[in-house]
């Protein structure tokens, strides 16, 4: 049955419930980077579904993986074992193992340093990673900050100013946007926020009883701004004399999409906790918290997920990770992005006062407000998103041609020359 996109409007605006501000637009229809709305308009889609899209829509290995496991076995919590669960495990492992380990965090009251040998498994090397899976970015981060509070047995918290971690209560106090966190003060933990790329207000804040600290390597939500590598790579020190753990948010700059697999690594240091969700199963909601085997492991029952972990999101995010490691998808990205930054630069207008971005991650800071800007590329069949007010964010597909962001490039200019 075809529903028209008025009586589309129609029904989700007498019942939503408000949470969201809606786009005049209602997608049916998605494949490859384009989606298509009730009445059959196509749009090149630049949001990939805030950020989650990485190999565009209906990826042929993400729909033949999940319609294969929902025929086999679609659920199976974590109070039992399951084969494609050990599968993805592996996976990860695979792409976190090869990074170069960092020494164990040291001085923290409750930690245990004490590092242990990794463990023996065929294939891969490195450093040994344990994995928490659930249902989305957000609560990735809820198991980070709950993991770091119970093995290091601390309870405060930092993170950076203009971070954005999700918006459940313990995600929720590590954002730093006020218009998000309050209407919950209060309820949520004790986080202090600090400048970006400031090492002095770091050293100032990471003192030997802050269980953590939560930072994103490349800002999206919060404006599109890169970490400098020097100052990662001082918080890592930082962090490890002082037993604090690094939690490195990628559910947004993961994944390739900052032209590596994970944005920390053009740093060149390694965190204590990585947090991932957005692209990883191809569409299908997941997240995962992954932390350093030598840290140990939880007490039992300390968290949990009812659907976390479950085969039919396993199964996608095995042949989502599958697909965008044998199409290289951190040098794609990193070339492209290249390419498609140096298009919009080169148009040198006046309405813009930076471009600014890593691999397809890529930020247009205005002079005006970006609202009417999102508009009238809608309207010439081009979605992207905002960064704050004033900023235009894209975070097409990975898999997106340079044709395609050529398109985007000739929509800017007419738009930006109007």
């Amino acid at each position: 049955m075809t529903i028209a996109n008025d009586t589309i409007y129609d029904i989700e605006n007498r019942h939503t419930s408000g949470a969201y501000s809606k786009r005049p637009l209602a997608i049916v229809r998605g494949a490859g980077s384009t989606v298509w709305d009730a009445d059959g308009n196509p749009y090149l889609d630049c949001t990939s579904g805030q950020g989650v899209a990485l190999l565009g829509h209906a990826h042929p290995a993400v729909v033949q993986a999940i319609s294969a496991q929902a025929a086999t076995l679609i659920t199976c919590a974590e109070a039992f074992y399951n084969d494609r669960r050990a599968e993805l495990y592996g996976i990860l492992q695979g792409l976190l193992s090869p990074l170069t380990p960092n020494p164990s965090p040291t001085g923290g009251e409750g930690l245990n340093v004490e590092p242990i040998p990794p463990l023996p498994i065929e294939g891969l090397g490195g450093e040994v990673w344990r994995f928490f899976l659930c249902n989305s970015g957000a609560e990735a981060n809820e198991a980070a900050l709950k993991v770091a509070r119970l093995l290091t047995h601390r309870t405060r918290i930092v993170a950076a100013m203009r971070g954005f971690h999700g918006r459940t209560l313990g995600a929720l106090g590590a954002t730093f946007n006020k218009d998000y966190r309050g209407p919950f003060e209060g309820w949520m933990p004790p986080v202090t926020h600090i400048a970006y790329n400031d090492l002095a207000a770091a050293e100032a804040a990471l003192t030997e009883d802050v269980a953590a600290f939560m930072i994103e390597a490349a800002q999206g939500e919060g404006g599109v701004h890169l970490i400098d590598p020097d100052y990662l790579r001082g918080v890592r020190e930082l962090c490890t004399a002082r037993g604090v753990l690094l939690i490195c948010d990628e559910i947004q700059a993961g994944l390739g999409r900052c032209g590596r697999w994970f944005a920390f690594e053009h740093s060149g240091m390694v965190p204590d906790i990585v947090t991932l969700g957005k692209g990883i199963a191809g569409g299908v909601p997941m997240g995962a918290a992954a932390w350093r085997a030598e840290l140990g492991t939880i007490p039992a029952a300390t968290h949990g997920s009812t659907f976390g972990g479950n085969p039919l999101s396993c199964a996608a995010a095995i042949a989502s990770l599958t697909a965008l490691r044998e199409m290289d998808a951190p040098a794609r990205a990193e070339r492209l992005g290249a390419w498609f930054m140096g298009e919009l630069r080169a148009l040198n207008l006046p309405a813009v006062r930076e471009v600014r971005g890593q691999g397809l991650m890529v930020g247009l800071e205005l002079r005006g407000r970006v609202t009417p800007v999102l508009q009238a590329l809608q309207a010439r069949g081009i979605l992207a998103l905002p960064a704050g007010k004033t900023v235009l964010r894209f975070l097409p597909p990975l898999i997106i041609t340079e044709g395609e962001l050529r398109r985007v490039v000739e929509a800017v200019r007419d738009v930006l020359n109007t």
